[in-house]
């Protein structure tokens, strides 16, 4: 059953076409057994081979075959050859033009399908004529209406299934479009969580490798005047880089599906408490930082905190790498009402902002511009440039939310 299904499925004409032969057999019979004289045989055969010709061709030219089936109809009144089995190609045909024909078409159809019975019954009023003439109007039209009605359904039925039709194809076209939309999101999502990784990775590579380098180059250079120095060098570079190396697995943690992982391989995300720790460890490495907090401290959003630390971390690293020897650095935290503000300037020799800005000489870091896609993801401002007097200064506004969040 399954395989004669498949076949009626990709040969529909086929189908037709044996449906039109079987049509055209009840026809013959019907040809062979009536009168002569009602059955004019010499016009009736090409009306009927046209009719099921039509049944044969009715998918593939749907709006041709209604014009030839109503060619057929007029030329059965003309030439008065009466009702016949292949008149039933006239029911098909006006399905098939509702269910798969242009509107034009369907509409023609309808009409058609109220007139045909009509001119039939007042051009064969009945079998015999003699007891026709007697026949009342009253049962005239009850016999078209009787005849009307499988026209009426047929049409009904098949404006009905093109109708159910344009509703899957227009659910199957939102479901495609629904698709498309959230592959995009999902790309979208992609992209954002592969850059604010990538910023993440920068800052924690960036501070920890430059602190790590600055405290060789000291061990080196004191290791034999001062062995103590050199040991206490060596100590910071081994906290730094165990330090680095836990941010980078809680980093890249993310981009693993499914892999177990053990919690005491990552640290929590940094924020505004771990600042003084920062500030201590970029101490240790040489620079002196004066660190000072205004405002009475109190709980942050996590991306803010998050935020300030980065920024803080960025601009001291940049510092070391930019500003020279000698170079001395402050940072101020100042807790607001609605925010929190940020200031970390230097007395350096003040290297360009484009310097910053390409992530320095090398121009493979992030610089200035992973701080302002930080401060605007949580709807900060951000003001950076050389500092009157010698230096650089940056400048940061963080608000506790998003404008579009804020209360009227």
């Amino acid at each position: 059953m399954q395989r004669l299904y498949d076949f009626l499925r990709r040969h529909p004409t086929g189908v037709d076409s044996f449906w039109a032969v079987i049509l055209f057999g009840f026809s013959l019979l019907w040809m062979v057994k009536a009168p002569m004289h009602t059955v004019p045989r010499a016009a009736a055969v090409p009306i009927v081979l046209a009719l099921c010709a039509a049944v044969a061709l009715r998918r593939r030219a749907p709006e041709k075959m209604l014009i030839l089936v109503t060619v057929c109809g007029v030329a059965q009144v003309a030439l008065n050859v009466e009702e016949n089995p292949a008149d039933f190609a006239m029911l098909v045909v006006v399905y098939t033009v509702a269910a798969e024909g242009k509107r034009w078409a369907s509409r023609f159809a309808l009409v058609a399908a109220l007139a045909a019975p009509i001119v039939a019954t007042l051009r064969w009023p009945g079998p015999d004529h003699p007891e026709a003439e007697e026949r009342t109007w009253w049962g005239m039209a009850i016999a078209t209406v009787f005849i009307t009605i499988p026209f009426v359904l047929a049409w009904v039925l098949g404006d009905s299934i093109r109708t159910r039709r344009a509703y899957y194809a227009q659910l199957e076209e939102r479901a495609a479009r629904l698709e498309k939309e959230r592959e995009a999101q999902a790309k979208v999502a992609v992209a954002a969580e592969r850059a604010r990784i990538a910023r993440e990775l920068h800052d924690v590579v960036a501070h920890n490798v430059s602190v790590m380098v600055v405290q060789a180059d000291g061990a080196a250079y004191v290791m034999d005047a001062a062995p103590d120095q050199a040991r206490q060098a060596l100590e910071t570079i081994s906290g730094t880089g165990r330090q680095a190396l836990a941010e980078m697995r809680r980093l890249l943690g993310v981009l693993r599906s499914g892999a177990p992982s053990d919690d005491s391989d990552y640290v929590p995300q940094p924020d505004v408490e771990q600042i003084d720790d920062l500030v201590e460890q970029v101490r240790g490495a040489g620079l002196p930082v004066d660190f000072k907090i205004v405002g009475s401290p109190r709980p942050l959003p996590s991306g803010v905190e998050l935020t300030a630390y980065r920024i803080v971390q960025e601009a001291l690293t940049n510092t070391r790498k930019h500003g020279g020897p000698d170079v001395g650095a402050s940072v101020r935290l100042t807790y607001f009402d609605d925010g929190l503000g940020l200031l970390v300037e230097d007395d350096g020799r003040g290297a360009r902002q484009e310097m910053y800005e390409d992530g320095g000489a090398d121009g493979q870091g992030h610089g200035l511009i992973g701080m302002r896609e930080r401060v605007g993801m949580v709807g900060g401002t951000l003001d950076a440039g050389p500092r009157p007097g010698g230096g650089f200064r940056i400048s940061a506004l963080l608000p506790l939310s998003r404008p579009a969040e804020r209360p009227r």
